[in-house]
């Protein structure tokens, strides 16, 4: 049985959709939840407490503890002082749910900047500065489990969503080095791309649909990420009752000698670049950097011998 007795959650955009379900499960398997919600529209445009305080008023109606929390995840003052907050009050922060976001769709050619930024700001910077608002104290507890939110539109593309693919990705970006960094402390860091029926993706699913993407299915698979024995570094699609691993792989790829190594001997050759056979998951940029000085160095050893 997966509890959180005597840990404390902080669940970010928790007001509504796959939030307010994160919420309210791991207040039910005991976990002291700060409900962090800016109260905005889904453009990011407005701001109201009054989401998270019915989420904190379901949770204290079931019989748990939470508080409300209204800071902008922008802003890393706002930020900070939340994560303070619950500190004084219960003493520890062991559970960081990265899930606030907006949607600002558009296609490339028709985007403002402005709204690209502010779409990166939300998603990537947002989760930058709570992930770093909790870090140190739980490399002090020498404890942690964080999970950032990704999204099929930043690991496979979606038309209209440069802004928002770009911020979904980073986000994997980011944790890839955490799970690096924090391995000595047991803060363990996996993503979360989810597909489920919210503010959202409200006009983008026909109501079939609709009826079984709902943020509750994706949620069991977020409260394992956050677990104990939780793995790190993994991203866990889920949707509709399915769980699955999304995972990026390099090929074996080819090594040329110095005199082929040319434009046209790649476009020859492509296709063994692109050969699956052999293909692997890296696990940090200094093991890309070692394959390719092992083919190398293999490689001049031949032209030697």
């Amino acid at each position: 049985m997966i509890t959180f007795d005597e840990q404390v959650a902080v669940v970010t955009g928790a007001g509504h959709g796959l939030g307010r379900s994160h919420a309210l499960a791991l207040a039910e398997r005991g976990a002291r939840v700060v409900v962090n919600d800016l109260g905005g529209a889904r453009d990011g445009t407005g701001a109201s407490a009054t989401a998270a305080e019915q989420v904190v008023d379901e949770i204290l109606a079931a019989g748990g503890e939470a508080i409300a929390n209204a800071a902008d995840v922008t802003d890393e003052g706002a930020v900070t002082a939340m994560v303070t907050e619950a500190i004084e009050r219960w003493g520890r922060v062991d559970v960081l749910v990265n899930n606030a976001g907006v949607l600002r769709d558009k296609s490339f050619a028709n985007m403002a900047l402005d709204d690209f930024a502010f779409v990166v700001g939300v998603h990537l910077m947002g989760t930058a500065n709570c992930t770093k608002a909790v870090w140190n104290h739980m490399r002090d507890q020498n404890y942690g489990r964080i999970v950032v939110t990704s999204s099929s539109s930043g690991l496979y593309g979606n038309f209209g969503q440069a802004n928002y693919g770009a911020a979904k990705l980073g986000v994997v970006g980011l944790m890839n080095t955490l799970r690096a960094e924090g391995a000595k402390y047991d803060i363990r860091i996996n993503a979360l791309a989810p597909v489920a029926h919210t503010r959202m993706t409200d006009e983008l699913l026909p109501d079939e649909a609709k009826a079984l993407l709902q943020p509750e299915e994706v949620t069991p698979g977020v409260l394992y990420l956050v677990s104990k024995d939780a793995p790190t570094g993994v991203i866990l699609a889920a949707g509709a009752g399915g769980y699955a691993a999304a995972r990026i792989y390099e090929t074996s790829g080819i090594w040329l000698e110095e005199e082929d190594r040319t434009p046209e001997t790649i476009a020859a050759r492509f296709d063994e670049i692109l050969d699956m056979k052999g293909q692997e998951e890296l696990k940090s940029g200094n093991e890309q950097t070692m394959k390719f000085l092992q083919q190398a160095m293999a490689g001049t050893d031949e032209g030697t011998t």
